[in-house]
């Protein structure tokens, strides 16, 4: 982005054409980097990724921006214990802007080569199986019961003719659970009949969460529409972190927005009822002094060993499959450690690229 487009979506949640965008993307370099560089603007700079050429940069314009500011109003808060606010804080001060063009298409590693498509490629994915309609879950965890019915109540609210299941995969930090682990899971329900197989795909998504809250949620809204869906699940605390947002505030945005052309299906919290003896919904329970967390210590209390599981809160597939990938891939643990950071196969591979000798492509 240039500063035209990062102030006004910092701002307003707009591109400066007017259209919705809120979250911003950028490229920064120290001004000392740039200045060695001899970069100006008309530069065309090689972009790196795995000490391998990845893109090229026509650069259009070299600026600074109040990071504070940016971080204040994109995230609501200054708290440098915000996640997105600390990876706001630590940009350098140069930004860089311009058209980036692709030039050695990475190398997909398994087992996400299976779940990974291009935008252009999983439309035509999705009008194969016939879709019209989609519905997306952003995820990135190992499904449990709650997501399950989140997911089948969703595709029934919303009239769609499938459940696109977006997994975010990439970065990564200690105690989440890992991506082989995420995928593969979400993969089995319909792999084990939990979904019939023309209502269920599993896709990948490579994004770094920056957790702000509302605007992550219309972000992933404009993101999934690009891919093909029509409708995009909401629950509780979308893309928080903390105490920071309001439990359904990932809800309330979209009331403050024009038609994006992809429509929020909004749900409420799906919890584990030990009266109801099954998993419950928010909007229907009585017993809310009962109710058990699906989404914190008992699930992963389950998937460590320290309780049985439950078909009514977490399939025995999915804990067999979940430990199966803690042997696989997490070095004994279905959560990223810091031996599984050092050691894991990357998402993706940056093949090795002959040097170019076209002149239209060669850096300055």
């Amino acid at each position: 982005m240039g500063r035209s487009d990062l102030d006004s979506v910092v701002r307003k949640m707009r591109l400066s054409s007017g259209l919705v965008w809120s979250i911003p993307i950028i490229l920064d370099v120290s001004s000392r980097e740039w200045a060695a560089l001899g970069g100006v603007i008309g530069s065309r700079v090689l972009l790196n990724h795995q000490d391998q050429p990845l893109a090229v940069l026509d650069v259009s314009e070299v600026y600074s921006y109040d990071r504070a500011f940016m971080a204040q109003h994109v995230f609501g808060t200054n708290d440098p214990e915000h996640p997105g606010v600390a990876r706001t804080m630590a940009l350098e001060d140069t930004f860089v802007a311009g058209k980036v063009t692709l030039v050695n298409p990475p190398r997909v590693n398994p087992p996400f080569d299976q779940f990974w498509k291009t935008p252009e490629q999983l439309r035509s994915r999705l009008d194969e199986l016939g879709w019209k309609y989609a519905v997306a879950h952003q995820t990135r965890n190992v499904p449990h019961a709650g997501h399950e019915m989140m997911m089948k109540g969703a595709y029934l609210a919303s009239g769609a003719d499938g459940i696109l299941v977006s997994a975010v995969i990439g970065e990564k930090k200690p105690g989440d659970y890992i991506d082989e682990a995420i995928v593969l899971t979400h993969a089995l329900l319909r792999a084990e009949g939990f979904f019939l197989p023309e209502i269920h795909e599993t896709s990948t998504l490579m994004w770094d969460m920056r957790y702000a809250g509302p605007r992550e949620a219309v972000f992933h809204a404009i993101v999934r529409k690009n891919l093909g869906c029509t409708h995009h699940m909401f629950g509780r605390d979308h893309a928080g972190v903390g105490n920071h947002y309001g439990r359904y505030a990932a809800h309330e945005v979209f009331d403050t927005l024009p038609d994006l052309g992809i429509k929020s299906v909004l749900t409420l919290e799906w919890w584990y009822c030990p009266v109801c003896e099954s998993v419950a919904y928010e909007g229907i329970c009585g017993h809310r002094d009962s109710k058990q967390d699906l989404a914190g210590t008992l699930i992963r209390s389950i998937i460590s060993g320290g309780v049985g599981p439950a078909v009514t809160t977490l399939r025995p597939q999915v804990l067999e499959a979940v430990r199966h990938c803690a042997e696989k891939y997490g070095m004994g643990s279905p959560f990223v450690t810091s031996e599984y950071l050092e050691n894991r196969t990357p998402v993706i591979t940056v093949p090795e690229m002959a040097c170019c000798t076209c002149p239209e492509h060669q850096p300055k």
